[in-house]
């Protein structure tokens, strides 16, 4: 069986390495620390380059472009490399995923734009949501990749940058919405509304939203909040949106309110899951 190249271990990561090892890959990973987070069937190598050696397809799963462009820079300088695509699941931001293209695109390695959107249960459940950019050679090359990573998949143009801006859109909605909807059952509570009461009301109403369906009932009304994504990622995420809008010349009233919650919160409190938005929102309203 083919082998693929997963750099990058973490909560994203080891779930999209496990749904590829069932797949039926031979999957080759690496992590920064170590190899206490490879899931079962992935072989632990010791770098990047030890991927670059062994895997045709790269799959990264990245904190940010600085890191994307770091993993770019090790396997340009991989001798013996056999890695001819990269797909990139990183929320890395338009321009640097048009940059890290253009590197890899100089040595004749393939980048397909790929982040993806659904948390960890939804990588783990396959129903994550893929997005990806490319020319049509990359994708029919990195297909059956994908496919391996969930059975949710939407091409959305035909270079890097676009499946990012996809990505950027759809994180700033989400984290609008779970601000919003914070605010508005802080607001409900404190007139003594019963939390459940709301969520059903909401989600048999206009007001419904992944917020109300998904993160409120099985993060917050519960105390679990374990969605597998911290705030900071989320604050990095909105940043990266603004930037993007301010790139274009666009208006982001709503966009630049929505970054400052989200910086404030992990400034506060850096690294918790980002569904602890509903505390921190509570509290700012008193």
């Amino acid at each position: 069986m083919v082998a693929v190249g997963v750099v990058g271990l973490g909560n994203m990561g080891s779930a999209l390495a496990a749904n590829l090892v069932g797949a039926g890959f031979t999957v080759i990973g690496h992590d920064t620390a170590g190899p206490a987070r490879a899931p079962a069937g992935v072989d632990h190598v010791a770098s990047a380059a030890d991927v670059g050696r062994a895997a045709d397809v790269m799959v990264c799963s990245l904190p940010d472009g600085n890191a994307s462009e770091m993993v770019a820079g090790e396997l340009l300088a991989t001798e013996n490399r056999v890695t001819t695509h990269v797909v990139d699941t990183s929320t890395v931001g338009v321009a640097a995923s048009r940059h890290v293209d253009a590197l890899l695109a100089d040595a004749g390695i393939a980048y397909v734009d790929a982040p993806v959107s659904g948390g960890v249960a939804g990588a783990r459940a396959r129903t994550l949501a893929v997005m990806y950019a490319a020319s049509a050679d990359a994708c029919s090359h990195v297909e059956p990749v994908l496919s391996g990573l969930s059975d949710c998949r939407y091409r959305v143009g035909d270079h890097a940058g676009l499946a990012q801006a996809m990505k950027l859109a759809n994180n700033f909605l989400s984290a609008t919405a779970l601000i919003a909807t914070s605010e508005a059952i802080a607001f409900g509570v404190a007139e003594g509304l019963d939390m459940t009461v709301m969520l059903e009301v909401l989600n048999g109403s206009s007001g419904r939203s992944a917020a109300t369906s998904d993160k409120f009932p099985h993060h917050v009304l519960t105390g679990r909040y374990g969605s597998g994504f911290t705030n900071s990622l989320m604050a990095k995420d909105v940043q990266l949106y603004l930037r993007a809008v301010a790139d274009r010349g666009m208006p982001a009233t709503i966009g630049a309110v929505t970054t400052a919650v989200w910086e404030s919160f992990a400034a506060e409190d850096p690294g918790v899951d980002f569904t602890r938005i509903y505390p921190f929102v509570a509290q700012e309203a008193r």
